[in-house]
């Protein structure tokens, strides 16, 4: 099992975005950025100094932004569209479903900072609703990286995947998770750990506290199931369901609204192929301000808050 996420050494995920995109730069001239304002916050100063001709800086126009990227990817180029995410999704979601969805370009949209990173700055900078949002737009496939490496794979693949892609890169620090060696796979969930009484199955900053919280339920004689569920859309079905029938008991956990998010997406699988329990950790509504490590801890989205609601879905308590 992968060491408990207090123990493990935590990684800023953007630096390695940043580092990838610019080694798929070197190698294929097709590759720019697209960004609003928000080089440094995307960690591209290196990229503008190595590739000052394929950064296009729009300003803050997001809509503008995302509508030139189009373009671009129109023109025979591979755009990164980087920007937080709140902004990203919020103030261009029309240019994401009419210029890049519904035209099939391929767009790699990535969202900065998402989900509670911003902290202090409050529910204008969370972006808590974008899961939801881009779930909703047909054909855009959305991945949810767990840690730097799978960060690195993400962006490899959204480079040469021909199709329009949301990345979610975190800003909230997180321990390596993902064994070497385990291949990258398009719509498939990552097994971290086999267990036979629950499965959590987590995305994103949660995945590192879903391993934890397995550890705590081993100590409560529980057997804990971890699916990374890398790929929130195309959701790994097949994984879902196999959850339910072996171990007869989920929990999905998200930094994000429960509203049509992760949870949504697997309980629809669960309900319509092998209705078992279900418990959803999320966020319900607008957060309060405060740090982020304090809002995760807030809305029960750490290892302990999963815990309880393993013992909530067994019917248990402790």
């Amino acid at each position: 099992m992968t060491a408990p996420a207090q123990q493990a050494a935590l990684h800023d995920c953007r630096t390695d975005f940043a580092d990838e995109l610019a080694a798929l730069a070197r190698a294929d001239e097709r590759i720019v950025a697209v960004c609003n304002d928000s080089v440094g916050s995307s960690n591209l100063v290196e990229f503008r100094e190595e590739f000052p001709s394929r950064l296009v800086n729009v300003g803050i126009a997001e809509q503008d932004m995302v509508g030139v990227a189009a373009g671009l990817a129109n023109a025979g180029f591979v755009p990164f569209v980087s920007a937080a995410a709140p902004f990203l999704t919020g103030r261009a979601l029309e240019q994401i479903k009419a210029d890049i969805a519904y035209t099939h370009r391929h767009v790699v949209l990535c969202g900065q900072s998402p989900g509670m990173a911003y902290g202090e700055l409050g529910p204008t900078h969370h972006s808590i609703e974008d899961l939801s949002w881009m779930r909703a737009v047909p054909g855009l496939e959305i991945i949810v990286p767990a840690d730097p490496s799978e960060t690195r794979e993400a962006v490899r693949y959204a480079a040469a995947s021909g199709r329009p892609t949301y990345l979610r890169i975190p800003r909230f620090k997180v321990p390596a998770v993902t064994p070497p060696g385990t291949p990258f796979r398009a719509g498939r969930a990552r097994c971290l750990l086999d267990g036979t009484d629950v499965t959590l199955i987590a995305a994103g900053t949660l995945v590192s506290r879903a391993l934890e919280a397995a550890r705590l339920l081993a100590d409560d004689g529980i057997s804990a199931r971890v699916l990374n569920m890398t790929f929130v859309e195309p959701l790994d079905e097949a994984a879902v369901v196999a959850a339910a029938q072996e171990t007869g008991a989920i929990v999905t956990a998200e930094e994000g609204l429960l509203s049509g998010g992760l949870g949504a997406a697997v309980a629809k699988v669960v309900a319509e192929q092998h209705p078992i329990p279900v418990r959803m950790l999320g966020v319900p509504s607008f957060a309060p301000t405060g740090s982020a490590a304090f809002l995760l801890d807030h809305f029960g989205l750490n290892a302990e808050g999963l815990r309880q609601a393993a013992h909530q879905v067994l019917g248990r308590t402790r």
